[in-house]
């Protein structure tokens, strides 16, 4: 039992919706959105949403650390108030 935890802790698929988090785990994540919902808890309600993800690896040759970003368009998602670290205002020139 414990051989299959440690085996599916160590693979790079996503079978379950937790995977995905643990995938992305010491990564930073930024999300971009058009707000539709809230509630006191800071539970959002986000449209048209650009999701990017940055990613750390060392070149092993060099051991020079290459950033790598990954975007994915979402119409809709939900997003839990206690994840949220920080809500930032779009600029405004004028």
């Amino acid at each position: 039992m414990a051989e299959d935890i440690d085996q599916h802790q160590t693979t790079n698929t996503v079978e379950e919706p937790l995977d995905l988090i643990r995938l992305s785990l010491d990564e930073r994540i930024d999300l971009r959105g058009r707000s539709h919902a809230y509630d006191q808890h800071l539970n959002m309600t986000l449209g048209d949403v650009e999701d990017t993800v940055t990613t750390i690896e060392s070149d092993e040759e060099t051991y020079e650390e290459i950033y790598k970003s990954t975007q994915q368009n979402l119409p809709m998602l939900f997003v839990r108030g206690d994840g949220v670290v920080l809500v930032a205002p779009p600029l405004r020139v004028g």
